[in-house]
């Protein structure tokens, strides 16, 4: 193409990388026999002359499937994506492979790594290290000397018991996020933990204990909210459910309203996260509000500091605080306390 146009090759660089540097002239004549000639960039090639592939990636912990259903990843993806947009980068999904984030990492071509709810790990942090990918992890389990951008887990969680516990009831549902397999062996880890840890906390101070509550853990989709709260009332059932997660709670609320139960007349129902659809819902859901957009900007903004090997403080955490609505309120309006 250079040969084409009569320019040297730095020249047909110049034209599709930084045409600033060329006259109007020789770019138009450039391009013009690009057009002729039917050629395109190649994008792959330029990726590897430069070592860079202008993409971030947020290595998931589950498929894509299971993200797309918990309204929380569209609101996180919303910030990083924003600063993506003002940096000029694209943003890259990666699930884990054969159920495994560690395998995921090498079939990402990124520059750097958002990675999400690694509570367990298996060896992302040394993979990463390894292959000098810069990365910051959210909701994650901490490691020393790697950035990390988290909320008030556990600051949240005792406020959202506090307040069912301060409005009188005692036969209260713990409607949990399923840990997975790995809990049985090494107990619960990262956000999971500290929000269990919080709710202990304010049931000690009632002199309670976690095993006074009927504990169910449960994926965080919408749909498993709404059958595990079906199976509580069908046994022994709570005047509260307080849920991990707003999906949760959503599904809770959509099964006392199958069953013909009033909310929170019959039974509490409390959330975490403070979703959009929280404060539309019907009734209004009371629930703990995390700055998941926020979240979502801050990892990103370390992440492009951590490439450009700029200081950075390396833990970030985020307030939280209880936003009552409707869906709480004391228990035995309507008879269902004992």
């Amino acid at each position: 193409m250079a040969k084409a146009a009569g320019v040297s090759r730095s020249a047909v660089s110049f034209a599709f990388n930084s045409p600033e540097k060329l006259s109007t002239a020789t770019r138009d004549r450039i391009l013009a026999a690009a057009q002729e000639l039917s050629y395109v960039p190649n994008t792959l090639a330029r990726m590897l002359k430069a070592g860079q592939t202008q993409s971030l990636g947020v290595l998931l912990p589950q498929n894509l499937a299971k993200v797309m259903e918990n309204p929380y990843y569209a609101r996180f993806l919303t910030g990083v994506g924003q600063v993506c947009d003002e940096q000029g980068y694209t943003l890259l999904l990666t699930p884990p492979l054969r159920d495994s984030m560690l395998k995921a990492i090498p079939y990402a071509a990124v520059d750097g790594f958002i990675v999400c709810g690694l509570e367990h790990d298996r060896g992302e942090v040394a993979e990463l290290r390894r292959r000098g990918i810069p990365f910051v992890l959210v909701d994650s389990s901490p490691h020393q000397d790697v950035s990390s951008v988290d909320v008030d887990d556990e600051g949240g969680a005792y406020e959202v018991m506090r307040h069912v516990l301060d409005l009188g009831h005692r036969r209260i549902a713990l409607l949990s996020i399923d840990p997975g397999p790995e809990h049985a062996e090494r107990g619960y880890r990262g956000p999971l933990a500290r929000r269990i840890a919080g709710i202990t906390r304010a049931l000690g101070e009632s002199g309670m204990g976690l095993g006074d509550l009927e504990l169910v853990e449960v994926p965080a989709t919408r749909m498993d909210g709404f059958r595990a709260a079906k199976a509580l009332m069908a046994s022994a059932p709570p005047t509260a459910v307080v849920a991990m997660s707003d999906i949760l709670a959503f599904g809770a609320v959509d099964a006392m309203h199958d069953l013909g139960l009033n909310v929170p007349g019959d039974v509490t129902v409390t959330g975490y996260d403070d979703l959009p659809e929280s404060s539309w819902t019907r009734p209004r859901l009371t629930t703990i509000r995390q700055a998941i957009t926020t979240k979502g900007r801050t990892a990103a903004d370390l992440l492009f500091s951590a490439m450009r090997d700029e200081d950075q403080h390396p833990h970030q955490l985020l307030g939280t605080h209880l936003v009552v609505r409707d869906s709480s309120s004391r228990p035995g309006r309507t008879g269902l306390s004992g």
